[in-house]
């Protein structure tokens, strides 16, 4: 209350405050914070369904073909409640695939629209300049040597993932367009006016094809699609689809391969075998195409796994970093010296392995060779073990001396790393159990070249995450290059291991141990689960390794990662 004097007496007035000017900004800040944790919460529920969805969907199919029909008679299901399971699991994927290109269409649209934005600013700002040159105070400039600057209007992003490694995604990129187009000429090999012959067989394939690519396009320019932060709330959903999108065709094309691969392993004189053949096999894997892709398969899915997850693992990065400050990018250039002896002994222990495959399938399919062939690619791989545990032991101890970049962050790359080595951990365990108990049937290699698998992998992804931070800081280190020449030798035989697992770890009838040891279906899934991320653990070590390679030789610190 105020009290003020009136004709000799105090009248009490009534007190209004007034609202400072910051509590409306700060009730806006309020709201538009909480609309953000709201999107983003509801964004990340919307991925984890779809997830869900794309795991149920291929297990329900495959759980389904084991039912007899009796069940199906039983329960009343008609034809065309099979074929409309059919169609809402077909219909499951185009949902995902065409959303995701719309998606990715709007962001190029808003793209264009910037470009065509700054176009005209610096049309102005140019137009500006040709005017100010006849001004004096521009011939003075121009005399005294300084030239009028235009305004640049573009500003340098973050980028999610080294160059390297969305190489590497367009690489896959391009053996998961081959394996999905080859999906697509099945199509033309069906027999019209029957059950088989379903449009859909050829435009889901032709439209992950379309998806791959527009993608592809995507992740090797995030810099600039993502210059554009406008609706924040679609990007954000956008993102998290695409992202859920690459995991479900990840899961999809993992259930499916194992299940065929399985199949193969069935006598035909198996009623169990046929049942689910006639159901599952009666339309695909047929003739021509259908031979090439049953041939072609155990090489390019992997493709198509290692894809998706580098293309899920970038867009996640994308969604989580699209309300933080944008940090200015590096460039280095690239300084070959201290590796030629590396890149030598590596490329000859690459040539050597790959010599030494090319022996293994030809051995393999003689009944007279085969246990040969299996200890041949036994002993190669173990070899290659040991010489890599030697050099990652040698060259931690090289690059000891070397400093700390406090700078530096743990940053994509080594998530993924970390995330990968988990397949090369399931597969060497389940192999060392199975060496274990098999030792006394004549092959002690299995748990040999398992156990060094699992020393190599964990020394390796110790020294790769160690080295990651390390920098040289006197002349004296940038003269000696401390350990370079191994860091080649290690990239270089990482490739070789990739060839090793690519083409024999891979293929679970190469392993007749394991197979009795565990059964056709189980190690069958274990093979199809772990191998894709240990195929993609030694490719991103060689990614991790051209890094350190080359950011670990530089005199300069560089500012935090982006």
């Amino acid at each position: 209350m105020i009290y003020q004097k009136s004709h000799g007496r105090s009248q009490s007035l009534p007190f209004i405050q007034k609202p400072p000017v910051f509590d409306k900004r700060k009730q806006n800040e309020t709201k538009f914070l909480s609309l953000h944790a709201l999107s983003v919460i509801l964004s990340a529920l919307y991925g984890k369904l779809l997830i869900v969805l794309g795991l149920a969907f291929p297990l329900a199919q495959i759980m389904s073909a084991k039912v007899p029909p009796s069940f199906y008679e039983s329960c009343q299901l008609s034809v065309s409640t099979k074929e409309a399971m059919g169609l809402l699991y077909k219909g499951f994927y185009l949902y995902l695939y065409f959303v995701s290109m719309l998606f990715l269409l709007c962001m190029y649209g808003l793209v264009l629209k910037q470009k065509a934005v700054e176009s005209v600013l610096l049309g102005t700002n140019k137009s500006h300049n040709r005017q100010a040159e006849t001004d004096g105070d521009t011939d003075a400039m121009l005399e005294a040597g300084i030239k009028p600057k235009t305004p640049t209007v573009t500003a340098k992003r973050s980028r999610y993932g080294s160059f390297y490694l969305r190489m590497g995604a367009v690489a896959f990129g391009i053996g998961s367009m081959i394996y999905s187009g080859l999906e697509f000429g099945q199509y033309f090999e069906l027999e019209k006016n029957t059950n088989c012959h379903d449009v859909l067989l050829a435009v889901t394939p032709a439209t992950r094809m379309a998806f791959v690519i527009v993608q592809m396009q995507f992740i090797f320019l995030s810099n600039k699609q993502l210059s554009v932060r406008k609706f924040k709330v679609v990007t954000r959903f956008g993102l998290i689809h695409m992202m859920a999108t690459n995991l479900c065709v990840w899961l999809n094309v993992l259930v499916q391969e194992t299940k065929h691969e399985i199949f193969n392993f069935y006598t035909t004189g198996s009623k169990l075998s046929e049942a689910i053949r006639a159901d599952s096999f009666s339309c695909r894997r047929t003739n021509i195409m259908g031979s090439l892709v049953q041939n072609a398969s155990p090489f390019l899915f992997p493709c198509t796994i290692e894809y998706s997850l580098i293309c899920a693992v970038i867009l996640y990065a994308m969604w989580k970093d699209l309300s933080s400050r944008m940090r200015p990018s590096q460039q280095f250039s690239v300084d070959c010296a201290s590796a030629h002896k590396g890149l030598f002994a590596g490329i000859l222990v690459l040539v050597l392995t790959i010599i030494s495959l090319i022996m293994f399938f030809v051995l393999v399919k003689e009944p007279d060779y085969g246990a040969l062939a299996v200890l041949e690619v036994d002993i190669v791989e173990l070899t290659l073990y040991l010489l890599t545990t030697l050099a990652v032991c040698a060259c931690a101890y090289r690059i000891k001396e070397l400093k700390y970049d406090t700078n530096r962050r743990f940053e994509l790359d080594n998530t993924l790393l970390v995330m990968a080595q988990t397949g090369l951990y399931v597969y060497s365990l389940f192999s060392i159990i199975a060496g274990y108990f098999s030792t006394s049937e004549g092959r002690p290699g299995i748990m040999l070249a398992s156990l060094a698998s699992f020393i190599q992998t964990t020394l390796q992804t110790m020294f790769i995450l160690d080295a990651w931070w390390r920098r040289c800081t006197t002349a004296g280190q940038m003269r000696r290059r401390p350990g370079r020449q191994l860091v080649t030798f290690l990239l270089v035989t990482n490739m070789a291991l990739w060839v090793v697992n690519r083409l024999e770890n891979a293929r679970a009838e190469f392993h007749p141990r394991e197979l009795q040891f565990y059964g056709v279906w189980a190690w069958t899934i274990i093979t199809h689960i772990s191998m894709p991320l240990a195929i993609f653990y030694r490719f991103h070590s060689t990614v991790c390794l051209c890094e350190i390679w080359k950011s670990t030789y530089k005199m300069k610190l560089i500012p935090p990662s982006c």
